[in-house]
Order: structure tokens, then C-alpha cells, then sequence
């Protein structure tokens, strides 16, 4: 079938693709789709295929009509594919169509394509190497956190302070100065829970004791229209609770796992942290490599593409649906920035051959296995049924494509 294919924009990532097929071969489909229905006819009086060919194309004529429509359109589309070598990466869409007799049979698709990504500059950036290590400090912040985590609580007779957890009756007074009912909190003192001044009044009392009096709001609280009011506030204190956290000895040591002593603990602890600056030193490296790939070689990415990672998060977030348009705004130039990094984490592979094979990820299930001393063969089935497979490729794949970055790149 010859056709005339225009393309308005044949180097973005939208394509309008306007297709003109001559009426000629709009007219052969035809007459050969006429002459299967005559074949194919039973129509009263006549014996089937006897009956004659224009009262056939008249009684069936929108059916022939529509499988011309369909027939012509669809060898179109695969000329167009095949001629123009395009990669829809979305279902393309017919617009404006346009089928008359004797005219030619014109339309417009439109669809994404696959970027053409050409990384024409990959080596000579430098990037910045955070630091790792892990101070003395950061090991006890750890370890202080440790202990918060196995803290009890228990009631208190004395003035609640910062830290405390307390139960209150609180109710403001309205725009006409009157107080209203009680409402119940409960509240975590030093935890920016409540305003200052309320926090202040409720430090004041003990157990079962009201204090009321004037408290100014802050005048960066959220509400513009309560910044800088005063309102008069009443507080019954129901409860506080004061919270004791277990000496770091070699008992809590014990407690918290396999561990001989504080020493021990303080060490495992050390090295947790060291790995984890570790890892997040290479993600930080990975990404100011990437981002300055990207800024120095342009190119345009889909907005499907970008659509679907944006309601990929929306739904793991579970925001709520009068919410999303304006998470999307918010999140769409992260999502964009993320698919961006996919395709040159991608094509740097593609080009440069470091594509994860499965003998990869064959030894990388056998390596997980031995760390967890699990049977190779149970831990492939298990990822396998998770899905887990593709995302352990392409793991592997951009450790291979950030090695080979780090390589070519200088990194201090």
C-alpha cells in the first residue's frame, strides 16, 4: 500500500504522524471486501453468494464500510511503524479522520516514542566525596536512641517538664471571650505538640489541678488569622508521665541483642553507621554524577512516562484524591529528574555493554544466599515469586554503570 506519511515533529518525543492513503487503494480494499460479502451473502430468494453485488454492498454497506475503515487503518499504522522506524512507548490515537467515497482516506496519529538519548559527553566531571566518617558522637546519638526505644513510663506526682508525657483537659476561649468544653489531648512535652505559652501553663500545674489564664499565640503559627492573639486558655492536668530510660551498661547491652559487652555493642554500632555513610556517600556520588550527565547532555523525556511515576508514588503515599493534583505539581520535577537518570543509567549500559545478565544474577542469589546461609535454590524461587528478579538486574546494572562512571569522573 503506498501512503503518504508527514511527520510535524520528528525529533521530540510527541509524535503527530499525518497519514494520506490514496483513494486508489482505498477503492482495491474495497472492491475486495464487496466481493467477500458476496461471496458470503445469504439474502432471501437468493442462493448463498448468488445474490447480486449492489444489493449486497447496499444491505451491508456499513459493515463494508467499517472493515475497509479497519483493514486500511491498520495496514497504514504498520507502514507507518515500519517506515519510520518509531517506538511507541503509549497506545497511538487516531485523530481526525477522514473517509469519504472516492477521497482519499486521511488521518493523524498521535503517540510517544521512545527517546533517542545520545550521551555525547560522559567523562571529565568532578564530583564531590562526602564524608564517612563516623564520630564518637554519632555512636552515642545511636545508642541514646537505643536506650529511648526501651524506656518505660511511669506516673508522676510532681510538675510535669519537657519530656514528659502528659493527659490534659484544654478548651480557648471564643472571639466573645467565652470558654467552651473541654477537649481531651494527649501531649508530649518539648515536642512542638502545642504553642509555648500552653506548653508553660501546663508545666504549672499537678495532677488534677485547672490553671486558666491569657496566652499569646506565636506569630509564626501556621493559622495567619490566630498569629499573635491572645486567648484565654484553661488546663486541667489529668496525667503526667515521666519516662526512665536503662543504664548503658553491659546488662542493656545483652538486652538489645548477641552482645558480650557495652564495648561490643559500641563497636557493632560504629560499624552499622560507617556502612551506612558508605552507602549513602555512593548514592550522593551517583547522583551529582548523573545530574551533571544530564545537564550537559539534554533531551527530552515522556510525559507518560513521568505520569505514571508520579501516580506510582501517589498511591504508595495513599494520598488522598483531593490531594493529588497538587502532590503532582509538587513531585512532578522529581519524577521527571528520576526518569532521566533511568534512561542514562540505560543507555550508558546499552552502549557500553554492562547490562546484568542472568549468570549475573545468578551469582548475586547464590552471594545473598551464603550471607543469609539460605538454600540458593529456595531464595531464587522466592524472588522470582516476589518479582524481585528485574529489580535485582537492574541493581546490578547500575553498579556496573557507577563503577564505570567513577572511573572515567574524578571524585574528592
Amino acid at each position: 500500500m503506498d501512503i503518504q506519511i508527514t511527520q510535524r515533529e520528528p525529533g521530540g518525543v510527541e509524535r503527530h504522524v499525518d497519514v494520506a492513503v490514496p483513494a486508489d487503494a482505498v477503492r482495491e480494499v474495497e472492491e475486495r471486501t464487496a466481493r467477500r460479502y458476496t461471496s458470503q451473502a445469504r439474502l432471501p430468494g437468493f442462493r448463498p453468494g448468488k445474490a447480486p453485488p449492489a444489493m449486497v454492498r447496499k444491505r451491508f454497506a456499513d459493515a463494508i464500510r467499517q472493515d475497509v475503515l479497519q483493514e486500511v487503518v491498520q495496514e497504514a499504522y504498520k507502514k507507518v511503524m515500519e517506515q519510520e522506524k518509531l517506538e511507541p512507548i503509549t497506545q497511538p490515537h487516531i485523530h481526525d479522520l477522514k473517509f469519504e467515497p472516492g477521497e482519499p482516506l486521511t488521518f493523524t496519529l498521535h503517540m510517544e516514542v521512545r527517546p533517542e538519548v545520545q550521551l555525547a559527553r560522559v567523562e571529565g566531571f568532578r564530583v564531590h566525596r562526602p564524608a564517612t566518617e563516623v564520630t564518637d558522637e554519632m555512636v552515642q546519638e545511636q545508642l541514646d536512641s537505643l536506650r529511648d526505644q526501651r524506656a518505660t513510663w511511669a506516673p508522676t506526682d510532681d510538675r510535669p517538664m519537657s519530656g514528659d508525657m502528659v493527659t490534659v483537659a484544654l478548651a480557648t476561649a471564643d472571639e466573645q471571650g467565652q470558654i467552651g468544653e473541654q477537649k481531651e489531648y494527649r501531649l508530649e512535652l518539648g515536642k512542638d505538640q502545642a504553642i509555648p505559652g500552653i506548653e508553660d501553663l501546663i508545666m504549672e500545674a499537678r495532677a488534677g489541678e485547672t490553671i486558666e489564664r491569657p496566652v499569646k499565640w506565636p506569630e509564626d503559627f501556621p493559622d495567619e488569622a490566630q498569629r499573635g492573639q491572645t486567648k484565654t486558655v484553661r488546663v486541667t492536668l489529668k496525667e503526667a508521665k515521666r519516662k526512665t530510660s536503662p543504664d548503658l551498661d553491659d546488662a542493656f547491652a545483652r538486652e538489645v541483642g548477641d552482645f558480650e559487652s557495652l564495648d561490643a555493642l559500641r563497636e557493632a554500632v560504629r560499624k552499622d553507621l560507617g556502612a551506612q555513610a558508605q552507602r549513602e556517600a555512593e548514592t550522593q556520588l551517583k547522583t551529582q554524577l548523573l545530574d551533571q550527565i544530564i545537564e550537559a547532555n539534554p533531551f527530552d523525556v515522556p510525559p507518560s512516562w513521568v505520569r505514571q511515576l508520579v501516580d506510582g508514588y501517589a498511591n504508595a503515599y495513599q494520598i488522598p484524591d483531593e490531594d493529588k493534583e497538587r502532590f503532582a505539581q509538587e513531585f512532578r520535577p522529581l519524577a521527571e529528574r528520576q526518569v532521566r537518570r533511568d534512561l542514562v543509567v540505560e543507555t550508558i549500559a546499552r552502549d557500553q555493554n554492562l547490562r546484568a545478565t542472568e549468570a549475573d544474577v545468578d551469582d548475586r542469589v547464590n552471594a545473598m544466599a551464603t550471607e543469609r546461609g539460605a538454600e540458593a535454590g529456595k531464595l531464587y524461587a522466592a524472588l522470582q515469586k516476589a518479582g524481585r528478579l528485574q529489580e535485582l538486574e537492574h541493581q546490578i546494572t547500575e553498579e556496573r554503570v557507577f563503577a564505570w562512571l567513577l572511573e572515567r569522573n574524578s571524585a574528592e
